[in-house]
């Protein structure tokens, strides 16, 4: 009995001897509270460079400029050909003459009668006839004009309206814009930007203006405005892309054109956090400028960004084998 109480106890002793090894040896093979802190952080961000190596890729940072910018609606644009416009206008102003010769031949038979240099009755009927045939003719005229550039012209004569008579001769153009049903509400834009399609970003719009009402476009569904377009070079029948603004400015920064690369279907652009160290931020590029691109984050105003050899980095990026040449 003594000798089975002796066994049960060294048997004892052994697996607390065991177990202890065990947490010794696991204790030992946890990393040192500073080396994991080190080990979730990785690797530092971005590439860095040489001095040597930013000045053989031609290197340049520029400060991201603090610019303020309002967000925008983009429509489509359509060029009206001015032959149709210069017929309205002759219409009207035929329309304008003949009223204008009638009634005052009308105003004169009517003040000679009863006197002895009357007209005859019957010269006094067709005058009268007349008078108002063609005061019907410019009604219709008028309402020709309407129908095809909107009731609500921006310009009180428009038969002697001189912004009218140079749509009409071709020197300024008549465009059509129309947006997205519903997006800018009951309000009639205050301007209107335009760019030919296939535009680049970072290129010149064209600021058109006045705008008003236009008839509603049956081939596309959405709102229709006119907008007189004085500069850029558009031929009529051109199709363009319309921007209006859509609320209040925005403060935010501008990423110039040149510092933006392209990589898997995203835009980036590179920026010097630390002297010769560059890290690839992603940037939205649905706010585009005529001199790059307007963003609210990633990029805050006094950021260095690479505006020259930004193609060089990515590529040193993505292939680190890649040497300066």
């Amino acid at each position: 009995m003594r000798g089975k109480r002796a066994l049960g106890l060294a048997a004892c002793a052994a697996a607390m001897l065991v177990l202890c090894g065990c947490h010794k040896a696991v204790s030992s093979s946890a990393p040192a509270p500073s080396d994991a802190k080190a080990a979730s952080e990785g690797p530092e961000e971005g590439i860095s460079l040489k001095p040597e190596e930013v000045t053989k890729l031609g290197i340049v940072t520029t400060e991201a400029r603090a610019v303020a910018n309002a967000p925008e609606m983009s429509g489509f644009a359509v060029v009206v050909t001015h032959d149709s416009i210069a017929q309205l206008v002759a219409d009207l102003r035929t329309a304008v003459a003949a009223e204008h010769q009638s009634r005052a031949a009308f105003a004169r038979t009517h003040r000679l009668s009863g006197t002895p240099g009357a007209m005859p009755a019957e010269s006094q009927e067709t005058t009268e006839r007349q008078a108002v045939a063609d005061r019907a003719a410019l009604q219709l005229a008028k309402q020709r004009l309407s129908s095809a550039l909107g009731q609500n012209l921006p310009w009180s004569n428009p038969h002697s309206s001189p912004e009218l008579l140079a749509l009409a001769s071709g020197r300024t153009k008549l465009v059509r814009v129309s947006f997205p049903l519903g997006s800018l509400g009951d309000t009639i834009p205050a301007t209107v930007h335009l760019a030919p399609i296939g535009f680049a970003p970072g290129g010149k719009r064209w600021q058109a203006g006045p705008v008003w009402r236009a008839p509603a476009d049956t081939t596309v569904p959405g709102k229709s405005y006119f907008a007189v377009l004085k500069e850029g070079d558009s031929s009529e029948g051109d199709h363009l892309l319309a921007w209006t603004p859509t609320g209040a400015a925005e403060p935010g920064a501008l990423v110039p054109a040149s510092a933006v690369v392209i990589s898997a279907g995203k835009f980036w652009c590179y920026v010097e956090k630390k002297p010769d160290t560059f890290i690839r931020t992603e940037i939205d590029p649905s706010r585009p400028t005529a001199e790059g691109y307007f963003v609210k984050q990633g990029i805050s105003p006094g950021d260095r960004i690479v505006t020259t050899a930004a193609g060089q980095l990515l590529a040193r990026e993505t292939n680190p084998s890649t040497e300066a040449e």
